[in-house]
């Protein structure tokens, strides 16, 4: 199978104001950087604007474009998963489609990667330009957080901004579980890995996809995908709990000796909440859990392909295309051939 030499993967969302930028941009830094011998893959997650109309166009003046349409929204991390899936570089270049994360930096990138013989240069924040106090001050809090919870360390102030080997990619690619959190994944698979460090820009046009609510369900995957740390929060919650207890019935003990026993239905009610609380904290993390193990039994496909504009050179192994040849349709025409 022939292989480019390098691939740029863009997941996309509502983007058609920043797309006719985004592939001039791309499409520049990768013919710096290897000329001619690149893909850029496009992938329209369920886009409400025009996003396809304008990936098929593009598709048909740059020979070296594919645009993939998934059959609805299925996320960010998903949508680049099936990116990543049907790339077919021998490196992989990961971006964002509201050019806040610089393409132009590729070569620099790949300098780093052939200098300290790394399977991937992951982009490291140093500036985060355009976004709010509140944006900057919960991502910094998320990812030391995560840092501080998980069992597999997953760098810094960093985003799927990175660029990786295809052996990289490849065991990424065995990786198969629905909840991802592709950059704790990558941080999983190990290899040699060293910082890119960067300023990130403003976004270019259009608002973000990742409002608050979508940074908290990312938030849970992340932590659920590579911690058990809530769910050992009951055994400490129950030597703390045990502990006051025991303190409040010395303390009980104390007042009816001392002819002052213990009175009020405040003191009581504290405790049940407090008890209460705890509880229903630890069987929202086991439901939690549990749940995330209930979809991943149904083993559904990663990702859904409605139409492919372009050359696409990868072949699915997550997902489900329904835009490819099926292989019994394949095998009747290599038999039609050979007759």
């Amino acid at each position: 199978m022939y292989r480019p030499a390098l691939s740029v993967v863009i997941p996309c969302y509502n983007e058609a104001a920043c797309l006719d930028l985004l592939h001039a941009r791309v499409a520049a830094a990768a013919r710096a950087a290897v000329g001619d011998d690149h893909e850029i893959v496009l992938i329209n997650d369920g886009s409400r604007d025009d996003s396809w109309a304008v990936m098929q166009r593009l598709s048909e003046q740059d020979p070296r474009l594919v645009a993939i349409n998934l059959s609805r929204n299925h996320g960010h991390q998903l949508a680049l998963t099936a990116g990543l899936d049907l790339c077919s570089g021998e490196q992989i270049l990961i971006i964002d489609a509201d050019l806040q994360d610089p393409p132009e930096l590729l070569t620099d990138m790949r300098a780093t990667m052939a200098a300290q013989g790394a399977d991937v240069v992951y982009a490291v924040r140093r500036k985060r330009e355009g976004e709010t106090i509140f944006k900057k001050a919960t991502a910094a809090a998320f990812y030391r957080v995560l840092d501080r919870v998980t069992d597999t360390p997953i760098p810094l102030d960093t985003g799927d901004f990175r660029l990786m080997s295809r052996r990289a990619l490849d065991a990424l690619l065995s990786l198969p579980e629905q909840a991802r959190f592709i950059r704790g994944m990558v941080a999983w698979v190990g290899f040699r890995q060293v910082p890119f460090p960067y300023d990130r820009a403003e976004r270019h046009a259009g608002e973000t996809n990742y409002p608050l609510g979508k940074m908290v369900r990312l938030a849970f995957d992340a932590v659920t995908g590579f911690s058990t740390a809530p769910l050992r929060f009951a055994s400490h919650a129950s030597v703390i709990l045990a502990g006051a207890s025991l303190l409040l019935l010395f303390y009980i003990l104390w007042g009816f000796f001392e002819g002052s026993p213990v009175q009020g239905w405040t003191s009581t009610m504290l405790v049940v909440t407090v008890l209460s609380a705890a509880q229903m904290f630890v069987l929202g993390m086991i439901g939690e859990y549990l749940g995330r193990l209930y979809i991943e039994s149904k083993r559904r496909p990663l990702y859904l392909v409605a139409d492919i504009a372009g050359p696409v050179k990868g072949r699915s192994t997550l997902g489900f295309n329904a835009a490819e040849p099926s292989p019994e349709f394949e095998l009747a025409d290599e038999r039609r051939a050979a007759e």
